[in-house]
């Protein structure tokens, strides 16, 4: 009876022991699962949110070199026809920009032409 008890104290003491080490592992656990989960939707944001910024530069390009391809149509010089063909540059590279795929290798590279195009067109 006298191993009995012992054994009971002893696996109490155990239990005691080893609660340190279960609850780390359990909140080592729960933090992950809500750091995951947080950082999920704080990404969701962020991609949102620099999207529609990428978008909206993109979109005020477009509208630009589409303006003035209109407005230099009929203009028929040769300082205007290096315009026009610096206009059509620009509007391919922005027809060909991948709108719809966020994990294109060179997206940043491409963007960054697309800048120099533009500012290629508007001299500070």
């Amino acid at each position: 009876m006298a191993a009995a008890a012992a054994s009971a104290n002893s696996d109490m003491f155990d239990e005691i022991v080893m609660a340190e080490e279960r609850f780390h592992g359990e909140g080592y656990q729960e933090g992950y699962a809500e750091g995951s989960h947080v950082g999920v939707i704080e990404g969701r944001r962020y991609g949102s949110l620099h999207g529609a910024k990428i978008g909206s530069e993109i979109g005020s390009y477009l509208g630009f070199a589409l303006t003035w391809q209109c407005l230099l149509q009929k203009c028929t010089d040769e300082k205007n026809s290096k315009k026009i063909r610096a206009l059509d540059s620009l509007i391919g590279m922005i027809q060909k920009f991948p709108y719809e795929d966020p994990t294109y290798d060179k997206l940043q590279e491409d963007l960054e032409k697309i800048r120099g195009k533009f500012k290629q067109l508007v001299p500070d």
